[in-house]
């Protein structure tokens, strides 16, 4: 039994200290990285991160700009006076003169109206989260929502933290009053639940009225309301976006083709998600937590007993072989050079005993000599015959020559590209990963693709740095030294990656190294991308297509080819010496009105005369009715230019300032630029004449980065 109970007393003891690291994780999230305090009014920034407005407000300041104009501080536990924090009662409100411009308010701009002069600088505000500079826009904090989540989550912290003091119920009678159970915010009292129900009876609209926690403080009820459309509700998401909408925003061009679903809709879906991966935290947060202990235990073990003694036994062995084949090749080499050694001794010795022989002949000598002496010439010639044999055999001994090389150069040995090899010997590593610069792009998010060397030892995974370059604009290339820290995608697997989350009109450095038993290898080379000021993601209408039966759309509407048709060909078959080509013209579905917007699309080699470009709505609906003119709308303003066709053609349109801007969409290189009358709606165009084919290029969120399964063949014996 006791031990039963020291078993429990054990348990509860975890849990408690686990609620307690908990709350304590919980405590970091709530703090502002400005101040390091509990937040208050927080607002949320465009990277998704949260501060305090005041915060934020000193930040602005601080860099420069004008003091904003604050709005009044909510009645709650968190600002009321009895309970603010130290830094609030030593910090006062910042003062906005009336002269100056107030930093969160709009520029003044109608709709329907263009703005000619020239737009203001971004506003940039540091985030001290993610270290970057997140641009607010021409309206400053205004553009940036009331985070009231985690602000009721602040002061429901505030209330559990001053204790916890039954709160009764306000209207039983005494000395009966019984302790509340539900608070109304609409009523703003606390009820029991006779109460109520008696005060809230069922098909009256007091009971609509929304009931909460029992609070000594309520609060006006606080809803998000567009910042460009005053009093209007944010009922709509953006998926594409990722932003709230009111009923205004969602009728906007820019939305046209996004997938825009009900706030009711998009609030159950994220909810349903979070708390499905919560609850699976939760249930499994005891297995997961052995698991972390069997985890680290075994690292302990491998790198104590196993992984380091395996790893240096078998340095010591590669080593050792390496010392012994050097020996056995030292020992060759060794024999080799003795072997030419005596054979060379051996070559001269037997030359020194030629050279002994010819001093025995010096009787030869004396005899040859009286031998000329002769005078009776029978008698010489037939002496003169064995003695010349003789001196001829002599006479060849005279050419002296050594019978072997006495020099020993060729036995010199160059070691040092083994030695090279020797002192360059590594664990093995992977190789630096080489970039497929073909498929690797920047569109809405970054997409790397990459290979290694076929002599690289393999890689169990990668990973991937990448590095925003500030300062840097569209088309041009940053200072090296004004930059961002690296940011890291651990552990991917495969040889591609996305980055999300990237600023437009931006230059990114990445770079990648793989990773096996052996630790992290060398970097790849690094890769400069530039991500285009605005992405635009549309599909080709089919409705503009005038001839079916020569214009096809692909899957999605992105793609589309134009081949001639029937009819063509028997009009050139009937007239050899030419044929009337016709048109066909695509528009997107989608019309922009102001900003700027930028699409790519690729166009087959193959195509014998494709125009791309864009027009105003109504005049290209004008030219579609008359599909026979071949003549542009614009041919009157049209400059003549000549380029080389690039693998992807990029278009920029700048409504605001009136300019298209045509680039080379892989190095960004500028084609041609030219003036647009934007003061209608303007459609991306495209235009077939002949035979030809473009895909579009889609967003890479859309895109499926996983590689394909191998294929496998099951043969059937029979």
């Amino acid at each position: 039994m006791a031990e039963a109970e020291l078993q429990t007393f054990t348990s509860i003891m975890d849990a408690l200290v686990r609620i307690s690291s908990n709350m304590k994780s919980m405590e970091q999230e709530l703090h502002c990285p400005v101040c390091d305090e509990m937040v208050k009014q927080p607002i949320l920034l465009p990277c998704l991160h949260s501060v305090c407005l005041l915060c934020a407000a000193e930040v602005l300041v601080q860099r420069g700009y004008s003091p904003p104009d604050l709005p009044p501080e909510p009645v709650s536990p968190a600002s009321t006076p009895n309970h603010r924090s130290p830094r609030q009662a030593r910090r006062p409100a910042p003062r906005t003169p009336d002269h100056l411009e107030r930093v969160i308010r709009t520029c003044g701009t109608y709709p329907g109206r263009r703005r000619r002069e020239a737009a203001p600088p971004p506003m940039l505000f540091p985030c001290p989260s993610c270290q970057q500079d997140v641009e607010l826009g021409d309206r400053g904090l205004t553009d940036c929502f009331r985070n009231l989540t985690l602000e009721r989550i602040v002061e429901y912290r505030h209330t559990i933290s001053l204790g916890s003091v039954a709160i009764m119920c306000g209207f039983c009678k005494p000395p009966q009053s019984l302790e509340a159970t539900k608070g109304c915010a609409d009523c703003k009292s606390n009820f029991c639940n006779e109460c109520f129900k008696l005060y809230h009876p069922w098909g009256t609209p007091r009971a609509q009225h929304e009931h909460i926690l029992p609070t000594n403080n309520f609060r006006p009820k606080q809803v998000l309301t567009c910042t460009e459309h005053e009093q209007e509700r944010l009922q709509w998401y953006c998926r594409n976006c990722q932003r709230l909408l009111c009923q205004l925003c969602k009728l906007r061009r820019v939305h046209h083709g996004h997938k825009v679903l009900p706030i009711a809709q998009a609030y159950q879906a994220l909810k349903d998600k979070i708390s499905k991966e919560v609850n699976f935290i939760l249930a499994n947060q005891e297995t997961i937590e052995n698991q972390i202990s069997q985890l680290e235990a075994a690292i302990k073990q491998m790198e104590l007993q196993a992984n380091s003694a395996v790893a240096l036994h078998q340095l010591t062995h590669c080593i050792r072989e390496l010392g012994t084949a050097v020996a056995e090749r030292q020992g060759t080499l060794a024999i080799a050079l003795e072997g030419s050694r005596s054979r060379r001794d051996e070559a001269l010795s037997t030359q020194i005993f030629e050279k002994q022989g010819l001093m025995e002949h010096a009787g030869l000598m004396a005899f040859t000599q009286e031998l000329l002496k002769e005078t009776d010439a029978p008698c010489f010639v037939q002496a003169a015959r064995v003695t010349h044999s003789l001196v001829r055999a002599i006479e060849n001994l005279q050419c002296f020559s050594l019978a072997a090389e006495t020099s020993f150069r060729n036995f010199h040995l160059d070691a040092s590209k083994e030695v090279k090899l020797i002192n360059s010997l590594q664990f093995i590593q992977p190789l630096a990963p080489v970039i497929d610069t073909q498929k690797t792009l920047a569109y809405d998010q970054l997409f790397l693709c990459w290979r290694l060397p076929q002599d690289s030892a393999p890689a169990w995974h990668f990973s991937v740095e990448y590095q925003r370059r500030a300062g840097a604009t569209w088309g041009g290339i940053s200072s090296p030294n004004s930059s961002t820290p690296w940011l890291r995608l651990n552990e991917v697997k495969g040889t591609s990656a996305v980055v999300d989350r990237v600023q437009m009109d931006s230059v990114y450095v990445l770079r990648v190294r793989g990773c096996n038993k052996a630790g992290f290898g060398d970097y790849s080379e690094e890769v400069y991308l530039h991500t285009p000021p605005a992405p635009l993601s549309f599909s080709l209408d089919s409705r503009w297509g005038l001839h079916a039966d020569r214009l096809a759309l692909g899957k999605g509407q992105t793609y589309a080819r134009s081949v001639p048709g029937l009819s063509l060909l028997q009009a050139a078959d009937r007239a050899l010496t030419s044929c009337h080509l016709t048109s066909d013209l695509l528009v997107a579905d989608l019309a922009v009105t102001h900003g700027r917007h930028y699409w790519a699309c690729s166009v087959e080699p193959g195509s014998y005369l494709v125009k791309v470009g864009v027009g105003q709505e109504t005049k290209l609906q004008e030219w579609f009715h008359l599909p026979q003119d071949m003549a542009s709308p614009y041919s009157s303003k049209h400059h003549s230019h000549t380029a080389p066709l690039p693998p992807r053609l990029g278009v920029c349109l700048d409504c605001d300032k009136g300019q298209v801007t045509f680039y080379d969409a892989h190095s960004l290189r500028v084609l041609w630029e030219g003036h647009m009358d934007c003061s209608a709606p303007v459609c991306p165009a495209f235009c077939f004449i002949g035979g030809g084919a473009l895909q579009l290029q889609d967003l890479v969120s859309n895109r499926s980065i996983e590689e394909p399964p191998p294929r496998r063949v099951t043969i059937e014996t029979r």
